[in-house]
């Protein structure tokens, strides 16, 4: 979307000048009670003409990291008078499941999978439907912020399907170690805004349900170097200086299922290289017994895993992404952890 100078720019029908920052319920349904539902959008415009990027978080309800990733940009000090074009922040997509401490919709649809949606379809469909006229269709860039699904953990990285040419520019822009090759799902927001022609990362870190300020703090840098590349805010020389990090493209990525069913002694964390036929785990019976070990298939790093430790025959217990260079991946890991609170601190 391009905007000419003298075209106003508007949300839900509420106009947006140059220059100001505009909250805006977008109303969705209301509840069998009549309580109305809406979902909240923050504007800010800058005085200049630029890119206008979406960044949305809570499509799925249970998935908090992001809500306060987007509270934290909205104070930032660089989303200010110098910034170019306009930002579309929208904290909470999921209203309702957000409100119930759920990832789904009351009729246990995920939001995700119902884009680019209907206007007379179901309740997903009608708010998909209306993400898309209001937000995304308005938009040039967008980002959307995940964590884990319930009772699983995350490493902070990007997924992107990296065919598309700026879409692999920004994917490397946002500075995490790790980016995931991904291809888009049927009915998912990133397939919507791919279809419009809008290049879209998914930022995934953490775990549902909870703040965790790692996550937090490397969502907010990564927005910001995403602005920085897209040519909204300007780059800081400090942090030119110091981001020259290294990014590692999964070449593919598995699951590592339970041979069976028990009590989980987890061995291994988030982040670490393991090695093919490397213990991750161990099961067990109630009385400590009948222990059956828990093993990587492929040799790669750990970027996502289970968190409670009573598993079923079958369940997703560690997701391992595998590189060209794994112990390369690991050290990098490392590094940006160390350097990571030195420049959110700046």
């Amino acid at each position: 979307m391009n905007k000419t100078p003298d075209e106003p720019f508007e949300i839900c029908g509420t106009p947006v000048p140059r220059g100001t920052r505009k909250r805006i319920e977008i109303p969705v349904t209301k509840l069998f009670d009549y309580t109305g539902i809406s979902v909240p959008v923050m504007v800010v415009r800058g005085k200049q003409d630029g890119p206008v990027l979406f960044v949305s978080a809570a499509i799925h309800g249970d998935e908090i990291n992001g809500v306060e990733v987007v509270k934290r940009l909205l104070a930032s000090r660089r989303i200010g008078k110098n910034m170019k074009g306009t930002l579309i922040a929208v904290p909470i997509v999921n209203v309702i499941g957000f409100n119930n401490n759920s990832r789904y919709l009351p009729d246990r649809r995920d939001l995700n999978r119902c884009f680019p949606g209907l206007s007379k379809g179901s309740l997903g469909g009608q708010i998909a439907n209306t993400f898309m006229k209001e937000i995304v269709a308005k938009s040039t860039h967008g980002i959307d912020l995940h964590t884990g699904a319930i009772h699983r953990t995350n490493l902070p990285q990007i997924r992107a399907c990296l065919d598309d040419e700026e879409t692999n520019r920004l994917a490397h822009s946002f500075g995490v170690p790790v980016i995931i090759n991904s291809t888009i799902r049927d009915g998912s927001l990133r397939q919507a805004a791919a279809e419009r022609g809008i290049p879209m990362l998914l930022f995934e870190g953490g775990e549902a349900l909870r703040y965790e300020e790692k996550v937090i703090q490397t969502g907010l840098m990564g927005i910001l170097a995403v602005m920085e590349s897209i040519g909204m805010i300007k780059g800081r020389e400090r942090r030119r200086k110091s981001s020259q990090k290294e990014t590692f493209v999964a070449r593919s990525s598995y699951w590592v299922r339970a041979p069976h069913s028990g009590s989980l002694r987890i061995r291994k964390k988030v982040g670490t290289l393991v090695k093919k036929g490397e213990i991750l785990g161990e099961l067990s019976d109630p009385y400590g017994g009948d222990k059956i070990l828990v093993k990587a298939q492929r040799t790669g790093i750990i970027i996502g895993k289970t968190m409670i430790p009573l598993v079923n025959n079958g369940d997703a217990l560690f997701h391992i992404a595998t590189f060209e260079d794994s112990g390369a991946v690991e050290e990098q890991l490392e590094v940006f952890e160390e350097n990571l609170e030195q420049e959110y601190e700046e």
